[in-house]
């Protein structure tokens, strides 16, 4: 049986709201989900799950958080070769250009990438944010 992980990075609490609500759905798809800030986890022990659903907002001019996790996705990027990958973040300006850099990044990696879009969300998630969320969540798990 397959084990996920949903890593993250969260600064106001939004990006940790979808990465609840990811794993939520990624364990009622049937998987077994280990969900970790991203300061608990290193880029090799990320690396032995088979199935990944990492979460990180857009900062300053539409990058990753450069303190923590752009470094832990930098030592990652060289492990994802072929294995099953999800990115979503949360933002508050700009029109989603961190998401869409992040994604080559993942892609260049040769990542198996679910979706070509991430999945995004506009400040703080609400309710239908979230149960978008759990939906992405379960569907990675049969992906």
């Amino acid at each position: 049986m397959s084990k996920a992980a949903v890593i993250f990075w969260s600064q106001t609490g939004n990006t940790e709201q979808m990465a609840g609500a990811i794993a939520d759905g990624i364990r009622a798809g049937g998987l077994e989900c280990d969900l970790m800030n991203v300061a608990e986890v290193s880029a090799a022990d990320a690396a032995k799950y088979d199935k990944l659903a990492l979460g990180c907002p857009a900062m300053g001019a539409e990058v990753l958080e450069e303190a923590e996790f752009d470094p832990f996705f930098t030592e990652l990027e060289g492990k994802l070769g072929g294995r099953k990958v999800a990115l979503f973040g949360s933002y508050g300006w700009g029109d989603g250009q961190w998401m869409r850099d992040w994604v080559q990044r993942a892609d260049e990696a040769n990542a198996n990438v679910y979706t070509d879009e991430g999945l995004m969300a506009h400040e703080t998630p609400d309710e239908a944010m979230l149960d978008q969320c759990r939906e992405f969540g379960k569907a990675f798990a049969a992906y």
